[in-house]
C-alpha cells in the first residue's frame, strides 16, 4: 500500500452504526495503522480514534413528527459536512446504514470523484426496491450483512461484498441456558418466557397491553411461568410499567434495564416484536413467536409495498416460515399465547429450529469487521 496518511470519512446515525464503525476502525488500523478517521459518530467510534465533527445523537431521530421537527438541523449538518468533505476530500467515504442521510451525501461526493461505500444495505429486498437505482448512482460498493443481498445488486451491476453480520461474531454458537439462569438467579425448573415488545416508544404504546394480556394467558396455562422484559430506555420502561399496573399487576414478571441477550438466553420461549432482535433470538437458538402492530393506515401502505411473505429476519434468512408471524389485527393475546404454547410444546419443531438457527449462525459468522476492512483496502491503495 502507498505510504502516507490516508483519510476515511464516516457517518453513523445510531448506536448499531456506532458499534459497526468502531469495529471497522480497529480492523482497518490492523492493515493500515496510519489511517485518519473523521465524520459523524458516537462514543464508541470516538474511543476508537475518530475525529467527531458532529455527535451521532443529532441524527438519531425516529418517527415522522420528530424527523420533521429536526429536519432543518439535520439538513444543515449534512450540508456543512458535505462542504467540508468537498473542500478537503477524503480518500474514501463510508456511510454506515442511515440511508436517508447518507445516500444523498454519497451521491454528491461520488459526483466529485470521491470513492463512496455504503455499509449495511437498505432493505430493498423487503420494500422500496426502486432505491437500488439511487444506490447505484451514489456508491462505488455496498457492504452487505446478509448472504442473499449481493445477487440483488449484481442484477443492477452494483459492486457488493458480503461481509456477514457482526452479531453472529459476538454471540456464542452454543449458548449456556443453565449458566445464564444461575447467573440471573432464576429457578432452573421454571418456564421462563422473554417478552420483547420493541425498543421504540411508539412500539411500546402499540404492544405493551397485548404483551401483558398474552402473558396473563400463558401464566394460566403454565403455573411455574416467569416473564422477563428487557427494555432499553427509561421512557419505554415507564410506558410498560404503566400498562402493567393497569392490566397485570400480579404477573410473575421481572423488568430488566437492557440485558436482552441474557433474557433470551435464559428463556424457554420468546414473544418478540419484529426487528433486529428477532435475528438475535435466532442466533441464541431460542423458539419465538414474532408479532407487530402499527397504525392501520401505515400497515396498509407498507403491506402493499412488501415483496415477500415474511417480515421476521429468521424467516427471511431461512426462506420459509420457521417461526410463526402473527401481525396487526391477528395479533390477539389468545392467538399469540396459543402459538407460543404450541411451539414450546413441540419437541420435534424445537429440534428443527435449533438446526436451522445454527445453519443461519454459521452463514452469518464471517468476522465481519475484517472482511469489511479488506474490501476497503483497494480504495486506500489508490493514488
Amino acid at each position: 500500500m502507498q505510504q502516507g496518511i490516508k483519510t476515511i470519512a464516516l457517518v453513523a446515525g445510531e448506536a448499531s452504526g456506532d458499534l459497526l464503525g468502531a469495529h471497522l476502525i480497529e480492523a482497518v488500523r490492523q492493515y493500515s495503522p496510519h489511517v485518519r478517521f473523521v465524520g459523524i459518530g458516537g462514543p464508541k467510534m470516538k474511543a476508537a480514534g475518530m475525529e467527531i465533527r458532529f455527535p451521532m445523537e443529532k441524527l438519531a431521530v425516529r418517527g415522522y413528527v420528530e424527523v420533521l421537527k429536526h429536519y432543518r438541523e439535520i439538513v444543515g449538518i449534512r450540508n456543512t459536512l458535505r462542504r467540508e468533505l468537498l473542500d478537503t476530500p477524503p480518500d474514501l467515504f463510508i456511510g454506515i446504514d442511515a440511508p436517508d442521510f447518507n445516500l444523498d451525501l454519497e451521491l454528491k461526493l461520488k459526483q466529485r470523484g470521491i470513492p463512496t461505500v455504503h455499509y449495511v444495505s437498505p432493505s430493498i429486498w423487503a420494500w422500496r426496491g426502486e432505491r437500488i437505482h439511487k444506490i447505484k448512482r451514489a456508491v462505488d460498493r455496498v457492504l452487505a450483512l446478509f448472504p442473499f443481498e449481493p445477487a440483488i445488486y449484481a442484477r443492477e451491476d452494483v459492486p457488493c461484498t458480503y461481509v456477514g453480520h457482526p452479531t453472529a461474531d459476538r454471540l456464542p454458537m452454543v449458548p449456556n441456558r443453565t449458566e445464564m439462569r444461575e447467573r440471573m438467579r432464576l429457578p432452573l425448573e421454571a418456564k421462563i418466557i422473554a417478552l420483547l415488545p420493541g425498543s421504540r416508544q411508539s412500539e411500546l404504546r402499540q404492544h405493551a397491553v397485548t404483551f401483558i394480556e398474552t402473558a396473563k394467558l400463558l401464566a394460566e396455562k403454565l403455573p411455574n411461568a416467569h416473564f422477563l422484559v428487557p427494555l432499553v430506555s427509561r421512557e419505554t420502561k415507564q410506558i410498560f410499567e404503566d400498562a402493567l399496573w393497569r392490566h397485570g399487576p400480579d404477573l410473575p414478571l421481572t423488568i430488566l434495564f437492557g440485558h436482552a441477550h441474557d433474557a433470551m438466553t435464559a428463556a424457554d420461549g420468546i414473544l418478540i416484536a419484529s426487528g433486529t432482535a428477532t435475528l438475535e433470538a435466532a442466533l441464541l437458538k431460542r423458539p419465538m413467536v414474532i408479532t407487530y402492530k402499527m397504525p392501520a393506515l401505515t400497515y396498509r401502505l407498507m403491506k402493499g409495498k412488501a415483496y415477500q411473505p415474511w417480515v421476521g429476519l429468521p424467516n427471511v434468512l431461512a426462506g420459509r416460515f420457521v417461526v410463526p408471524e402473527i401481525l396487526q389485527d391477528d395479533a390477539t393475546p389468545e392467538h399469540l399465547a396459543q402459538a407460543l404454547l404450541n411451539l414450546m410444546g413441540n419437541k420435534r419443531a424445537l429440534e428443527g429450529l435449533e438446526i436451522e438457527f445454527s445453519r443461519i449462525h454459521e452463514t452469518l459468522r464471517q468476522d465481519t469487521a475484517h472482511k469489511a476492512a479488506q474490501a476497503l483496502l483497494p480504495y486506500l491503495s489508490r493514488t
